[in-house]
């Protein structure tokens, strides 16, 4: 059997089965910021969660909802657009590495390390500038035009 036009990989699982294993994968990703898995799995999900990480970007109700459905949890989902996504926006792509680390002991599996390239903890988050107190207004603003107008 010819292999050509054939995308992705099968990892001896049904369909269901498949998409049930790249959102855990995806989802232990999202919650620990760093998996340690297989190597060809390792290079199944990234092109998943670099998606994912694209749409949450954009933020808006639609890519939340699409990000809500491709996720396990809804923690994961909303980690994702909430706090990481804004953290990767000076980045277009490749938001994601892919190490080689050992073999498995059992059965001499090539093992990988899946993490973000960016350091999530000491990336900054956009927060909503307060006003600085020389600009607020004082309380009793109202009555002093009170005064003047009489």
């Amino acid at each position: 059997m010819h292999r050509h036009g054939y995308k992705g990989r099968k990892f001896g699982r049904e369909t269901d089965q498949r998409r049930a294993l790249i959102k855990g994968l995806a989802d232990s990703l999202v919650l620990h910021e760093s998996i340690e898995t297989t190597l060809p799995k390792a290079k199944e999900i990234v092109p998943y969660v670099e998606r994912l990480i694209t749409k949450a970007k954009k933020g808006d109700l639609h890519n939340r909802r699409q990000i809500i459905a491709s996720l396990q949890t809804l923690e994961a989902a909303h980690k994702l657009v909430d706090d990481i996504a804004p953290k990767l926006k000076g980045r277009v792509s490749g938001h994601l590495r892919i190490e080689r680390t050992d073999s498995r002991r059992g059965d001499n599996a090539q093992l990988a390390r899946v993490s973000f390239v960016d350091d999530l903890k000491t990336a900054p988050v956009a927060k909503k500038a307060e006003k600085p107190a020389a600009e607020k207004k004082p309380a009793d603003m109202p009555a002093a035009k009170k005064k003047e107008t009489k």
